[in-house]
């Protein structure tokens, strides 16, 4: 069966006119760059981001050398920080372990932080021709209709079973041609939601068309429950100054910038606020209004769900408060906000002149 899913796969692969400026890339940099940009993130949106970055970086020293509140900045709005934040940390490490030179062999790749096994095979298929076969979300859809695998992919069996049956599947003798067929081919014909079995050059081998279970597979047996949380976010704002701070904890938003935050079980109304014990601690610290608007956004992560609301305080002179530092209002656009906030900055309730 897997000889004539691959001869069915490759013919179907000559006339895929699926164009990516990282198809058929051999340089380990570049191949490295666009599986982390597209890790989580469609590829229409992803394109945009490893532009950037090639012309930002077009090297990996270039990306070592930079500084975190630099690569932040091109990756904001992308989410997923800890992506950027390992991919600098990795473009560093490589520069200074192995002269900028990516490892050649899988294992080594594996041993390179934010690199998992998806991602260490597609550097070992594409750039060094070694057979290891790629195994994302396309590749998952791909066989496991193909075979009906019943097995949830999110198990630890089911993942398991899954990098077996890719390994034996994998065309051994062009790795490269073949994972890129398959990723293609799930992305563009065995799509999560229509499919287009029609066209399908699989279909009469396809377990899940002959049962009419397209929709049902692949199965998965985890339900994320998000976690909702409330952030109050307090804008100091002077005539041309405001307050912000870097965010250090171990927490979302790690390495990005947001103002004076009051997490509650709820978002406050402006009484509420008034009366909460951290603001008035704070009051003892500036004199100041607070506006009588107040402006709502949210944002929904991959396990929890952030509710903010942002009111604006202006003061003469801004309050001095711990890991909180004075910016130019006219340089805010220089550092690294969450799409959430960047959401309230770009509504221009503040004046950044």
């Amino acid at each position: 069966m897997s000889k004539t899913f691959l001869r069915k796969l490759l013919e179907w692969n000559t006339t895929n006119e699926r164009q990516m400026p990282w198809k058929g890339e051999k340089n380990p940099y570049y191949i490295w760059l666009s599986e982390i940009i597209l890790q989580q993130t469609r590829v229409e949106q992803g394109l945009k981001y490893y532009e950037k970055f090639i012309l930002h970086y077009p090297n990996i020293e270039a990306l070592a050398s930079a500084t975190e509140n630099e690569v932040f900045k091109d990756w904001e709005g992308l989410g997923y920080y800890s992506r950027a934040r390992n991919l600098h940390h990795t473009a560093k490490f490589v520069v200074t372990t192995y002269n900028g030179h990516f490892p050649t062999e899988y294992a080594a790749i594996l041993q390179l932080k934010g690199i998992g096994p998806y991602t260490a095979a597609a550097i070992a298929s594409f750039a060094y021709h070694l057979p290891y076969a790629v195994v994302d979300g396309n590749v998952i859809r791909v066989l496991s209709r193909f075979l009906g695998i019943e097995e949830a992919f999110d198990s630890t069996e089911g993942k398991k079973k899954f990098e077996k049956i890719a390994q034996d599947f994998l065309d051994k003798k062009d790795p490269a041609t073949y994972n890129q067929a398959i990723m293609d081919f799930g992305a563009t014909v065995c799509k999560p939601i229509a499919p287009l079995c029609d066209e399908c050059p699989l279909q009469s081998s396809c377990f899940a068309y002959s049962k009419g279970i397209m929709h049902l597979i692949p199965y998965k047996s985890k339900k994320i429950v998000k976690k909702q949380r409330f952030f109050n976010y307090l804008i100091f704002v002077s005539e041309a100054e405001m307050l912000i701070r870097k965010r250090h904890v171990k927490d979302i938003w790690r390495g990005l910038h947001d103002f004076v935050l009051i997490e509650e079980v709820a978002l406050l109304s402006r009484t509420a606020l008034q009366k909460h014990s951290s603001y008035t601690a704070l009051e003892k610290n500036f004199s100041g209004n607070i506006r009588s608007s107040y402006f709502d956004h949210h944002q929904v992560l991959t396990h929890q769900k952030i509710n903010a609301r942002f009111f604006i305080i202006e003061c003469e002179q801004l309050p001095i408060i711990n890991d909180y530092f004075s910016v130019k209002r006219k340089k805010i656009g220089n550092f690294a906000f969450p799409k959430l906030i960047n959401f309230f900055l770009e509504e221009d309730f503040i004046s950044f002149k």
